[in-house]
């Protein structure tokens, strides 16, 4: 069962010792699937719709008290996308300051790999949530942190499918030496 109502109010609210409001964000990620239903290389992250305006960039708010980074990065891509899934070890930290208001922020970002996608979500009726390829995503995306978030997402997948390629391509070989 899927909590319908996102948290709201700031008196749970994490900051660091600077002052910093904490915020957490995920960049929900798949691989494209072929017509047979066999899985690709090719990726595509999930942008969704600012509450404001209709700027894209990924899933992100407040860490609470009650909860670590990873609970918090789950459930912002809940709440605002819709999508449930993996969350994959931290792509990194970065301080920003909000354009809007002028406040500090420390943000974390967490890849997570997306197992379902939710036919109704607490803020449907507020995001507009869209699937795209990498560099669509990276043009579109309003926030210059979240962008090298998805840069890392990418080196990383990449190096572990070269990684995945190459112990596959050994045991061929192993193979093939066996038979002769």
């Amino acid at each position: 069962m899927v909590c319908l109502v996102s948290r709201s109010g700031r008196h749970m609210q994490r900051y660091d010792n600077l002052g910093r409001r904490q915020v957490v964000g995920c960049i929900p990620y798949r691989f494209k699937c072929n017509s047979d239903g066999t899985i690709t290389n090719d990726l595509e992250v999930l942008v969704i719709s600012s509450q404001k305006c209709q700027k894209l960039m990924f899933p992100k708010g407040g860490w609470e008290l009650d909860e670590s980074r990873e609970e918090a990065a789950l459930r912002e891509s809940l709440e605002e996308a819709g999508v449930l899934g993996n969350v994959e070890c931290e792509l990194g930290k970065w301080d920003f300051i909000s354009k809007s208001q002028g406040t500090f922020y420390e943000g974390y970002m967490f890849p997570l790999l997306v197992k379902e996608e939710l036919d109704f979500w607490p803020e449907q009726h507020l995001r507009q949530r869209i699937w795209m390829d990498v560099k669509e995503a990276r043009d579109v995306c309003q926030h210059w942190w979240m962008k090298e978030a998805l840069d890392i997402l990418v080196e990383r997948l990449t190096s572990m499918q070269q990684q995945q390629q190459k112990e596959e391509e050994e045991e061929e070989e192993i193979s093939i030496c066996d038979l002769i």
